[in-house]
């Protein structure tokens, strides 16, 4: 018997050599490589593509900062394709599952909330908002816990933070500002992403 026949080459999922696994990290690698143009273009169909460039000008117009927002968008696409690649994959467990379940439900709220308050005049709550927010990263981040580096986590919480700021979101939701037709956008866009079971 040759004395390699107990070696094992270590790939996700498991701790032998598989094929399956060998192309979850592959996908991962290639994701986590990819510019955030590429990787919209490769994953992110094109009405979440024009929704993603609505969010992108709104962070640019108020933190004033070109970069910032590229990031903000960057995390968002890597987040959201290392959590499809798994699930894919068939990575997350029982209770991931159900966790993922429980999130789906909480941001369809989140949606629902932001589209009605930038349709209905004068129901605008911040503190309720920014509660929503603070909910769907909490979940995501045990969905992920297993899943992703502390770095990934790090891009979680910069996301959440600064769309949950309650500073952010009194602006970008006052009326008549420079914020309102980018608003109107984005929620119309949500109110469509929501129809077509996207979101």
């Amino acid at each position: 018997m040759s004395k390699h026949k107990d070696k094992k080459v270590s790939a996700e999922p498991g701790n032998g050599f598989n094929s399956k696994g060998l192309g979850l990290r592959v996908q991962k690698k290639l994701a986590s490589k990819m510019s955030s143009k590429t990787v919209a273009k490769v994953f992110i169909d094109e009405p979440t593509g024009q929704l993603l460039d609505n969010v992108y000008s709104l962070v640019k117009e108020y933190t004033s900062d070109k970069k910032d927002a590229e990031k903000i968008i960057k995390y968002i696409i890597k987040v959201t394709i290392k959590i499809a690649i798994a699930y894919r994959n068939d990575q997350f467990n029982g209770e991931e599952i159900s966790l993922i379940s429980d999130f789906k439900k909480k941001f369809r709220t989140l949606i629902m909330t932001i589209t009605s308050f930038v349709e209905v005049d004068f129901t605008f709550d911040s503190q309720y908002l920014s509660k929503l927010f603070l909910e769907c990263s909490t979940l995501l981040q045990q969905i992920l816990a297993r899943h992703t580096t502390e770095k990934t986590k790090g891009k979680v919480d910069r996301v959440f933070t600064l769309l949950g700021d309650q500073s952010f979101l009194e602006a970008v939701f006052k009326p008549d500002t420079n914020y309102s037709p980018l608003m109107s956008k984005i929620s119309k866009q949500l109110d469509e992403l929501m129809e077509s079971g996207t979101l």
